[in-house]
């Protein structure tokens, strides 16, 4: 058994908040204001934990390429951010919230699919 891939609901909770906080500071209120994002006021603390967060998200997703038990999911969740940042890097503001969307769909699924696997392991 993977023992990194019981942190797989730690990083499901990240997930969820990652969502809330992009829907804030991209959110379509926002758009429709034409407001820029990096204008927009972030308290310290929540910069330092969201980028701390992403760090040590992709170190856990590059460390699942290490182990048999999810693996898939690892290179699932690795090729979405990648494939993510890339057409993010590109889209306009307007469609920036709609790449964050669909992204955070598919790492959540990818990440209760590493979950559901952990616990059919672990009930053997």
């Amino acid at each position: 058994m993977n023992p990194l891939a019981l942190l797989a609901p730690l990083f499901f909770a990240f997930e969820l908040w990652q969502l809330f906080v992009g829907e804030r500071y991209l959110g379509i209120r926002r758009i429709r204001a034409n407001a820029d994002p990096r204008e927009l006021p972030m308290a310290n603390w929540m910069a330092i934990l969201w980028a701390g967060g992403l760090v040590v998200y992709f170190v856990w997703m590059a460390s699942l390429l290490l182990h048999p038990i999810g693996r898939a999911q690892g290179a699932v969740l690795l090729a979405t951010s990648a494939i993510g940042y890339a057409l993010r890097s590109t889209a306009s503001l307007k469609w920036t919230l709609v790449i964050l969307t669909f992204e955070g769909s598919v790492r959540i699924g990818m990440l209760l699919s590493l979950a559901i696997t952990t616990w059919r392991v672990l009930m053997r």
